[in-house]
């Protein structure tokens, strides 16, 4: 008889995040957690999600409300809509180069405004009011401008994510993101943990670019959102 292969932190990571070093930030209903919607929109599902859990899920979003589910392939039952689906990669430290980068400054809950509106201009990924709050993140600045940035996201046990690493587009080419990306490794790595990130599969560019900064492919995924069925008739009064 083969063993069963234990379930790897990463197959599942915002489950993996909210059950681990995130749990002081999880809000639930059974077996499905989310964060703070101020803080990151994911939900996480078990591994094989039944329907009490789908039921969970609806009672804690609410009729119609989109529910986005991060890296993972979970087909919702009948009358769920699929409203968005988009493939992507997981890349995971394989001889990542990290190295703290004089420039780079810690930023703070002070940062915020400036931090929204580059993601607003440069669309890195979800990154909200309270985001700041999952780990730490590091910027650089132009005459006093937040012209770069790249933090931590989700944290599964040993690992924690690379995200919302975006530059304004008067700065691109120089590096900064690069840069920013070994930097926050490095924090990382202090900690006695592995850096991983995801990308758009579409993005080739930036897969090539996290591959020769010593990132290997662990595997494909997606995120998707699915919106939670309203009862019979609501839609139409509505």
């Amino acid at each position: 008889m083969s063993a069963v292969r234990a379930p790897h932190p990463l197959d599942n990571p915002a489950r993996s995040s909210l059950t681990g070093p995130h749990a002081h930030l999880a809000e639930g209903r059974g077996r499905v957690l989310r964060y703070p919607v101020d803080i990151a929109p994911w939900v996480a599902l078990p591994d094989e999600p039944d329907a009490a859990d789908w039921d969970d899920i609806a009672a804690l979003a609410g009729p119609g409300a989109l529910v986005p589910l991060a890296a993972v392939s979970v087909p919702p039952p009948d009358g769920w809509e699929v409203t968005f689906r988009l493939a992507g990669v997981q890349l995971v430290d394989d001889g990542v180069a990290a190295a703290p980068d004089a420039e780079a400054i810690r930023l703070g809950p002070a940062d915020v405004p400036e931090m929204l509106d580059l993601v607003d201009r440069t669309q890195p990924g979800p990154f909200l009011p309270r985001t700041i709050e999952l780990g730490t993140y590091l910027g650089i600045r132009r005459d006093g401008a937040l012209v770069a940035m790249a933090g931590e996201r989700m944290h599964p046990p040993g690992w924690t994510e690379i995200s919302a690493v975006c530059t304004d587009p008067a700065f691109r080419g120089h590096g900064l993101a690069t840069r920013l990306v070994l930097a926050v490794a490095a924090e990382i790595r202090t900690r006695g943990e592995m850096p991983f990130l995801h990308a758009s599969a579409a993005n080739t560019g930036a897969i090539r670019l996290y591959q020769s900064l010593g990132f290997r492919l662990r595997r494909t995924t997606a995120f998707s959102a699915v919106r939670v069925p309203e009862p019979a008739g609501e839609a139409l009064v509505r």
